[in-house]
């Protein structure tokens, strides 16, 4: 969806500008978006450690080409996680071992790719269970282990995130640098006509144009597309959390899994009966 609305965003704007009488090639000022793109990329390298600079564009990719978590995301969650506590209830923590250990060459996680590419929710799920499976731990100490590993998550991600809202906040301020180069280049024109200064003076207002446009139609809505995407995944975990508090408290595997399916957001959440459903497929495939 990301790509509709940049699609949208330029149809409007030059298309606006076109049917008004307007001309492109006016627009097309390869060195004002030079100065503004340049400037823009620089200040963001010098601002941010490498690490986060790397976040930041492949969040922001991601940004434009991610469609969030579904409900069948969830549902598919949440019959994983039943199928493990099932096997971890009935056969024993070594039975459940060997797919918390190679997850890659689990059947079980095999059977769900759109989970097993998630290397983030991976991990979360299998450390955890490795840890809990290893130390005596209460259901008090799960939970703030799960807390603590979901803030650094966010910590982190939210850091590329401000970087990149940063970014778009200094596009308006970038475009007036551009647009005041143009005027003084516009300055050795003085003696060429109306005509001519006109024409570099509009040259120059493009530098303005195209920092405001930058900022409102494209790097601001992605950096807050990127927080949307972050929060989605914030919550995705924190079902998981649910679940595995859950499992530590002592409860059945399908408890466990309504205690996660309560905690999705409405829009998302799968009805009991849809969930009921999901758990005896489950129980057949076993």
């Amino acid at each position: 969806m990301g790509f509709v609305g940049i699609i949208c965003v330029i149809f409007c704007v030059f298309g606006g500008f076109v049917l008004n009488g307007g001309h492109l090639r006016v627009v097309f000022q390869p060195f004002e978006v030079m100065i503004i793109f340049g400037a823009a990329i620089g200040g963001y390298i010098i601002g941010n450690p490498m690490t986060t600079v790397k976040m930041g564009v492949t969040k922001s990719i991601n940004a434009l080409l991610g469609k969030g978590k579904s409900k069948k995301d969830y549902v598919e969650l949440l019959q994983l996680m039943f199928q493990l506590f099932q096997i971890f209830r009935k056969d024993g923590p070594q039975a459940v071992e060997k797919h918390i250990e190679e997850p890659n060459s689990s059947e079980i996680f095999k059977a769900y790719p759109a989970f097993l590419k998630n290397h983030h929710a991976v991990d979360f799920l299998c450390d955890t269970m490795k840890i809990t499976l290893s130390a005596d731990l209460s259901q008090y100490d799960v939970d703030d282990l799960l807390d603590q590993d979901i803030k650094v998550l966010h910590e982190e991600e939210h850091a590329a995130q401000h970087a990149i809202q940063n970014m778009a906040d200094g596009f308006p301020g970038l475009g007036i640098v551009a647009a005041v180069l143009g005027i003084v280049h516009t300055m050795g024109y003085l003696d060429q006509g109306a005509s001519t200064i006109g024409e570099h003076v509009a040259a120059a207002l493009i530098g303005t144009f195209l920092g405001v446009l930058a900022c409102y139609g494209f790097i601001g809505p992605i950096a807050l597309k990127m927080k949307n995407d972050i929060d989605s995944e914030g919550r995705y975990l924190m079902v998981m959390k649910a679940a595995l508090v859950s499992l530590q408290r002592g409860a059945p595997p399908l408890v466990c899994v309504e205690f996660a399916r309560r905690s999705i957001y409405m829009s998302d959440r799968p009805t009991f009966e849809e969930m009921d459903n999901a758990t005896k497929d489950v129980k057949k495939a076993a």
